[in-house]
């Protein structure tokens, strides 16, 4: 695994050569980077609930909302640090069309403080890293509040894996559950229309919580 610092590096070279027009050039490993560490190119939707400090992409506490790329993608690797503070809550969104909520429209894995107060009473599917609604999570692989998270999702058809900090806590094929038509949360794919959509645009879902994010970088499959 990269180093913090190494990456990031990447990222701002990343960042300075989108100023200067250019195309991101992929790393070693295949990956481009998303966010370019100085401002929200390439970005849509709730630009003002989110700012970029330090090189971060923060979702403001007061602020947050939907922010999305401003192209679909259907199969890829996504990998990104994250940082919570108590009750931090976000989302990542895939496969989501423009607008949508995530959670139904498209599909939706939590970013969560499991640890707070206020989720005490948690679904088993909304805990940190589950498809909101419909597929649970392994619990306790999360860092201590304060401390930077390295995720890596890979979406491949029906397949979605979550490695958390170097964990898989979820590895499920979506098929099965689409041809039953039954969900966790009683909704059912005719309430998660977004679980049959083959493209979509990734982005995060802020709730009302500052939450950091860092050297979030893609690679496309084919």
């Amino acid at each position: 695994m990269r180093t913090g610092w190494v990456v990031g590096l990447l990222a701002l070279l990343a960042g300075l050569a989108s100023l200067a027009g250019e195309p991101p050039k992929p790393d070693a490993e295949g990956f481009v980077p998303l966010f370019n560490g100085t401002d929200l190119t390439g970005w849509k939707g709730s630009v003002k609930g989110y700012v970029v400090e330090d090189g971060l992409l923060v979702c403001r506490k007061k602020g947050g909302g939907q922010l999305y790329t401003e192209r679909d993608y259907a199969n890829y690797v996504i990998h990104f640090d994250f940082k919570l503070q108590a009750g931090g809550n976000n989302g990542l969104a895939i496969r989501n069309p423009p607008g949508g909520h995530a959670a139904y429209k498209g599909i939706e894995l939590q970013i969560l403080d499991n640890t707070a107060k206020r989720y005490a009473k948690l679904r088993p599917y909304q805990y940190h890293g589950s498809v909101y609604g419909v597929v649970p999570a392994r619990r306790g692989f999360l860092k201590p509040v304060g401390e930077w998270n390295h995720q890596e999702v890979t979406v491949d058809g029906t397949k979605i894996k979550v490695v958390l900090n170097g964990t898989a806590i979820v590895d499920t094929d979506l098929a099965p559950i689409i041809a039953s038509g039954k969900t966790m949360d009683g909704k059912g794919v005719k309430g998660h229309p977004g679980l049959l959509r083959k493209t979509g645009r990734i982005g995060f879902i802020g709730h009302g919580a500052r939450v950091e994010f860092r050297n979030i970088r893609i690679k496309e499959l084919k």
